[in-house]
């Protein structure tokens, strides 16, 4: 696990302003990267760093050979228009452009530093983004006990956990090529669905679309073939987390899914947030392993004392709808959903360690999904069936005389995560947005 050090100090200030408001998702402890540009300009994509309400261009800088030696390198590599070199380059290089990075926006930095950067920053918004890395493979876990159960009610009312939930961290193969980043909005999906007491399934547009709230997480520095990564070693592979919205086709996914698992009913659109905070960012919201005691202790090597004492992130989270009324009448979105992902059951780190332990071989850039995160109240619940209790219950949107079941057309979902607590600076992630459009005949 990182250690703290003088980067997450509460008490540290940037010579800009902005950085240093209260509340803000990007202070001086954050410093999270994407990849984007200036919008409207025919200009090559390249890596940036939040800072405040401006992006940091990492092109221009490394442009100015403002950074000196190895930093200057490492520099290169995270300024280019997709991450996945600077994450293969592994936690050390991460660190020593954090640091160098940090030093350079401190109030102690010298005149002639702030002034190379203050030429370098593009105002949050005035940019358009890109996915952050060149996504080779895309996996989807399923480890909130909470949304497990919520779920398995609504299929199986008296036996709703499946025997293995508890065991290991359950996940499929997703799709790659429908990753996009926030704010790209996607059709309604076709499908097949079986109505509730027919006998012949229907090919209709989707009628329970829903979203999930998931975090997902970004590996660094990859494994080969055949050597599986030890859970001890499992986080110098992560190289941060993002927001994640998994849309989810309820209607086609449950009648394909007997007897394998999501295909069509998740293939059709994955929404991720364009800032991914680093894991070195996020160590002072480290949080133990939530497990019950009469629950099954974990197999050997999905255990250690580490993993049990520091495994969990306390990342506060919401969902909130906007819909083409709220629009309409200049109103803000109505939240539905508030918890927090230390709730999950299983950590990144047991994710990546049962990932690999069969000799699957990571690549870096490549995504994996925490699965929807699900609190132990109903108003934590990660999903829309989980909120409407499979349809049957509407929910209504705060501030509106407007219902839901599941997503309409017109309806645009954010995602926004942060972490605060006393002793730390607060930090953020951004929002992960997308808006339903509607199906194509």
């Amino acid at each position: 696990m990182t250690r703290l050090d003088a980067t997450h100090d509460p008490a540290a200030r940037s010579w800009l302003a902005a950085a240093n408001a209260s509340g803000g998702d990007f202070p001086i402890q954050n410093l999270p990267f994407a990849v984007l540009r200036r919008r409207g300009r025919a200009e090559a994509f390249r890596g940036a760093v939040a800072i405040g309400d401006q992006a940091l261009d990492l092109a221009a800088l490394h442009g100015h050979g403002a950074l000196s030696g190895d930093v200057q390198t490492v520099l290169g590599l995270a300024a280019r228009p997709a991450l996945n070199d600077f994450m293969a380059a592994g936690p050390q290089a991460w660190h020593a452009l954090r640091m160098a990075l940090f030093d350079a926006l401190h109030t102690s930095a010298n005149g002639g530093t702030q002034q190379i950067l203050r030429g370098c920053l593009i105002p949050l918004a005035e940019v358009e983004y890109a996915l952050p890395t060149r996504i080779g493979d895309y996996t989807d876990f399923y480890t909130s006990i909470h949304h497990a159960i919520n779920v398995g009610k609504l299929l199986f009312p008296d036996n709703p956990l499946t025997p293995n939930f508890q065991w290991l961290p359950i996940a499929y193969h997703g799709r790659a090529s429908s990753v996009v980043v926030s704010g790209t909005d996607f059709q309604r999906p076709n499908g097949q669905a079986m109505p509730p007491g027919a006998k012949t399934p229907v090919y209709t547009p989707c009628t329970r679309l829903d979203y999930e709230l998931e975090m997902g997480f970004f590996i660094g520095p990859g494994n080969a073939m055949g050597k599986p990564v030890k859970l001890a070693d499992a986080e110098q592979h992560i190289f941060g987390m993002c927001l994640l919205n998994d849309w989810s086709a309820r209607d086609h996914q449950f009648w394909e899914m007997a007897p394998l698992g999501p295909f069509l009913g998740k293939n059709f659109c994955t929404s991720i947030s364009p800032w991914i905070v680093t894991m070195e960012a996020l160590a002072p919201y480290r949080v133990p392993l939530p497990r019950s005691g009469d629950d099954p202790q974990p197999l050997a090597y999905l255990d250690d004392t580490t993993n049990r004492a520091h495994g969990g992130l306390d990342v506060q989270l919401s969902v909130t709808i906007e819909t083409a009324r709220h629009r309409a009448r200049d109103w803000p979105a109505a939240e539905i959903t508030r918890t927090s992902f230390r709730h999950q059951y299983w950590t990144v780190a047991q994710m990546l360690a049962q990932h690999t332990v069969g000799g699957c071989n990571l690549q870096p850039g490549d995504l994996c999904g925490t699965g929807t995160i699900s609190g132990p109240t109903h108003a934590e619940a990660g999903a829309i069936v989980e909120l409407s209790v499979g349809g049957s219950q509407p929910i209504t949107l705060g501030g509106t005389d407007e219902q839901r079941t599941f997503l309409l057309d017109g309806d645009a979902v954010i995602l926004r995560g942060w972490c605060e607590k006393l002793g730390a600076a607060r930090i953020g992630f951004g929002e992960c947005r997308g808006m339903v459009l509607p199906a194509q005949a």
